[in-house]
C-alpha cells in the first residue's frame, strides 16, 4: 500500500515540523506587533497597517525569490549556507505567515470596546496586565489568526520549492512532493499525498476550532 512507504511519513513529519515551527515563530512576532498597532497611536501607524495588510496577500513565490537571493552563495546571507535546508523553508514561511497573524491580531483587538482598557486601568492593572486581559477577551479571533497563519504555510508550495530544493530526506515536504509526483505523471501518488495533506490540515484545524468553541461557551 502507498502509505506503507516510510518516506511518506518522513515527508509528513518534516512538513509538520517546518510549518508548526514557522507558525509559532510568526505568532511570537505577530502577536506583539499586532497588539502595538491596535493599541498604539503614532504617525506611521496607518502606513504600517497598510503594509501589513498588503503582506497578508504577499505571493509566496515572491517571498521564495527574495529569501533564495538572500541565502544564495553570492547573497548577503550566503555565508550561513542555509539555502536548500529546512531552516530556509522555515524562514520563508515565517515571512508568509507573520503578516497574516499580525493583521488579524490587530483587527481582533481593535474590535474590543475601547472602554475596556480604561476599566482595567481603573482597577489598577499595569500595561502588561491590561494587554494580557485584552488577549484573553479576544482569544477566539486570536485562535482564528493562529489557524489562518498555519493554513497559509502548510499548503504553501512556491517558496518551499525555491528555497528548499525539494530534496528527498532533507527538504521535501508534502506540497513539493505533490508537485514532483504530478510532474512525473504519477497522479495516483499525487492524489494520495493531497488527501493526506487535506486530512492533516483538517485534523489540526478541527482541534483548534474545538478549543476555540469550547472557550466561547465559557
Amino acid at each position: 500500500m502507498y502509505f506503507n512507504n516510510p518516506d511518506i511519513w518522513e515527508i509528513t513529519l518534516l512538513s509538520l515540523k517546518i510549518s508548526g515551527l514557522a507558525t509559532i515563530i510568526s505568532l511570537l512576532i505577530g502577536l506583539p506587533i499586532g497588539t502595538g498597532l491596535a493599541l498604539g497611536r503614532f504617525p506611521a501607524r496607518n502606513l504600517l497597517l497598510s503594509l501589513i495588510n498588503t503582506g497578508m496577500a504577499l505571493p509566496p513565490v515572491v517571498v521564495g525569490l527574495v529569501v533564495a537571493m538572500s541565502l544564495w552563495r553570492s547573497g548577503p546571507l550566503g555565508d550561513l549556507h542555509l539555502i536548500y535546508t529546512p531552516t530556509a523553508i522555515v524562514l520563508a514561511q515565517v515571512i508568509i505567515a507573520t503578516p497574516v497573524v499580525t493583521g488579524l491580531t490587530s483587527a481582533a483587538l481593535q474590535q474590543l470596546d475601547s472602554r475596556l482598557r480604561l476599566q482595567l486601568y481603573g482597577l489598577g492593572a499595569s500595561r502588561i496586565q491590561m494587554i494580557f486581559s485584552l488577549w484573553r477577551q479576544a482569544r477566539l479571533p486570536l485562535l482564528a489568526a493562529l489557524m489562518a497563519g498555519f493554513g497559509s504555510v502548510i499548503s504553501e508550495v512556491g517558496a518551499s520549492m525555491m528555497v528548499g530544493g525539494n530534496i528527498l530526506h532533507q527538504t521535501r515536504v508534502l506540497t513539493t512532493a505533490i508537485v514532483l509526483e504530478t510532474n512525473m505523471g504519477d497522479f495516483q501518488s499525487a492524489i494520495a499525498l493531497g488527501i493526506l495533506l487535506l486530512l492533516i490540515t483538517f485534523l489540526i484545524n478541527a482541534a483548534l476550532t474545538w478549543i476555540q468553541q469550547s472557550g466561547a461557551k465559557r
